[in-house]
């Protein structure tokens, strides 16, 4: 079954990193064109001082701006340890090697770079440089998909990125960057290896249950729930549809209402692009049907047994593949900006047509005024165009609370360290 839903989702037109082939409606090598990242180079000087970028920083701690979702990547070439799947380097698999071509292009890595993994991290770094001191990003650790056995699969393994490359890279630049644990809860030493992580000053564990190959309601994670809970560490986790990472292929493990499991038993749950992508079944109806899964994620943070523990990053929330109603129910809901943090989902930012401003300003949330600059931004620096994007952003007149980009005091054990 995990195969069959797996090349459903290979050949369904999910291509290249967000499944922008049919979304563009144009044939794959134009929209590889399209996708292509500008790499305008550092930010001049007349953009630093554009009126737009100053109405960005205000009201805003650049000491308490973390972003919450940035991806680490590599293919190991550093001996970092990372892994990309084998079909994204053959030709004979289309899809996934446009997938390779299109992420790192939106990253600005030369795919004949000397190596994959150094030049990621110095293009994330250039990246950063362009932000006041104190802004720092979360970067992603991303464990095998395992079975139920508790073995690795390679085949539905997208791509590796070890809790050891994530925890040195933020040791190694330890004003930019804090880093992300991620441990299948299948594995016979989940439990060894999540200490280890708490020790070594992960701010948070990263679960992406549909790629992974995770059920969030399997009893036997009770253990490891417990062990979040009491060193009340965050769970970041994937619900809604996944076009990026296609991995085991289990779109229904990605239904936000299998987070109430984790949040009964007292475990902060921070639900990624707070579900705004795709359908999920409504486990709450007699008889189950589809719904957005963003109206289930809203069902959840109006639950009040939640208030304290569920939590949504609003990273990917304004790309072209979402409904009009999610940006505008997040502007609108102001009552959960306090539970909403600040992400881009580095290096899609990067990401071409995934992107456009125009469909913004149809659905009233963007002036014309400001697409220009923004453009601007974005062909030097993805990061900060995702930032002033979503500081921008009105929907009658409502915008996203200064409260949801001062990210950092969610992360108590990060603090402590800091």
């Amino acid at each position: 079954m995990h195969q069959a839903n797996r090349r459903h989702l290979l050949c369904c037109g999910a291509a290249a990193a967000a499944g922008l082939f049919t979304a563009l409606g144009s044939t794959p090598a134009r929209s590889m064109r399209l996708m292509i990242n500008d790499c305008a180079g550092a930010l001049p000087p007349q953009l630093k001082d554009h009126p737009l970028l100053q109405r960005c920083w205000q009201d805003l701690d650049p000491a308490q701006l973390w972003d919450v979702h940035a991806h680490l990547l590599g293919t190991g070439d550093s001996g970092s340890g990372c892994r990309i799947s084998a079909q994204m380097t053959q030709w004979w698999h289309p899809v996934e090697s446009i997938r390779r071509k299109v992420i790192l292009a939106g990253a600005c890595v030369p795919a004949d770079a000397p190596s994959i993994d150094r030049a990621y991290v110095e293009r994330l770094l250039a990246l950063t440089a362009d932000f006041p001191a104190g802004a720092r990003w979360m970067l992603y650790a991303f464990d095998v998909a395992m079975d139920k056995q508790g073995r690795p699969r390679p085949e539905w393994t997208t791509f590796h990125v070890p809790d050891g490359y994530a925890s040195r890279t933020s040791q190694q630049h330890p004003q930019r960057f804090a880093w992300v644990a991620s441990i299948h809860p299948y594995r016979e030493d989940a439990l060894t290896r999540l200490d280890a992580a708490i020790r070594g000053g992960a701010v948070a564990l990263k679960w992406l249950p549909s790629s992974m190959n995770i059920d969030l309601r399997e009893p036997r994670l009770r253990p490891f729930y417990e062990r979040l809970a009491a060193a009340r560490l965050p769970l970041i986790v994937h619900c809604g549809e996944e076009k990026a990472v296609p991995g085991a292929g289990r779109e229904e493990l990605g239904n936000p209402l299998h987070a109430r499991v984790p949040l009964s038993m007292g475990v902060r749950v921070i639900m990624a692009h707070c579900a705004s992508l795709g359908t999920a079944l409504d486990l709450d109806q007699k008889r189950p049907r589809p719904a957005q899964a963003f109206d289930l994620f809203a069902r959840l943070m109006d639950e009040p047994a939640w208030q304290g523990l569920l939590l949504g990053d609003v990273s990917a929330l304004f790309q072209s593949n979402r409904r009009p109603e999610a940006w505008q129910t997040v502007l609108a809901r102001q009552d959960w900006h306090e539970r909403l943090l600040h992400g881009s989902d580095y290096p899609l930012p990067g990401v071409g047509p995934l992107y456009r401003l125009g469909g913004l300003v149809r659905a009233g949330l963007l002036v014309e005024a400001d697409v220009k600059p923004l453009e601007q931004i974005r062909s030097h620096n993805p990061l900060l165009f995702d930032l002033a994007l979503k500081r921008v952003v009105r929907h009658r007149g409502q915008a996203l609370l200064p409260t949801v980009f001062a990210t950092r005091r969610h992360f108590v054990i990060a603090q402590a360290q800091a």
